[in-house]
């Protein structure tokens, strides 16, 4: 796996830098198209409407954000945040073609953004939370930045237990990899598998939001339990 050591910043980093070009390409496949639905789950629960001020953690290419820009007009604003500037610079790009949405791109820390408390209507994360160093100290960064009622929305990867756990397994080792490999880049894929091991369960995850502050917590599994969508009320 190389140095590619799940919760260690610059490794994250390091690894979103490098497969920036490809990311998408290979999400699709990899998920057959199915992670735009997943996402779609987490903009339903967020509820854009124009005119709100929307952030989206980790917003790596810009998938996420570029949907929710389109919610916002007339009047709202979204803003993609996140660590590695090759994803960013891919996301800016996109972003063009559109020159109408209301975005703009930042790079930086989802644990330590500087952006100001209680600013934000709505705030996205998806598949970004596991890539933290402490996603406890993530979700009180989601708090802080949410005005009181906002929502969040967190979109990962399930931690499954019994029959789905191992379909997961067999789907990272036989499919993930494989397909990686293909493309040159066997080992940031298979960081996933270890980033998983260390990433709280939908349980755990639920205990850690109301610790951070959240009023109302719910953790619900997509896709037969292989995803997860935490959805917050600040």
């Amino acid at each position: 796996m190389g140095s590619f050591r799940p919760g260690d910043p610059a490794a994250v980093q390091e690894l979103f830098e490098q497969i920036a070009p490809r990311y998408d390409q290979l999400n699709d496949l990899l998920s057959f198209g199915l992670h735009r639905l997943w996402k779609r789950q987490a903009v339903a629960w967020l509820q854009p409407r124009p005119g709100q001020q929307l952030l989206d953690l980790c917003c790596g290419t810009g998938d996420l954000a570029l949907v929710l820009a389109a919610r916002v007009r007339p009047g709202g604003s979204v803003l993609g945040l996140d660590a590695a500037a090759a994803p960013l610079a891919v996301a800016a790009r996109r972003a063009a073609l559109q020159p109408w949405l209301p975005l703009r791109w930042q790079q930086g820390d989802a644990l330590a953004t500087g952006l100001a408390t209680g600013s934000w209507d709505g705030v996205a994360i998806a598949y970004g939370l596991r890539n933290l160093a402490d996603p406890g100290a993530g979700l009180v960064e989601l708090r802080r930045l949410l005005r009181d009622g906002g929502r969040a929305a967190v979109l990962d990867f399930n931690r499954p237990s019994g029959v789905v756990a191992a379909f997961q397994r067999f789907y990272l080792r036989r499919l993930v990899v494989p397909t990686a490999e293909q493309f040159g880049i066997p080992e940031h894929y298979a960081y996933l598998e270890e980033s998983l091991q260390r990433f709280p369960t939908g349980a755990q995850q639920q205990v850690l939001a109301l610790e951070a502050g959240f009023r109302a917590v719910r953790h619900r599994p997509l896709a037969g339990g292989l995803m997860g969508l935490l959805e917050l009320v600040a």
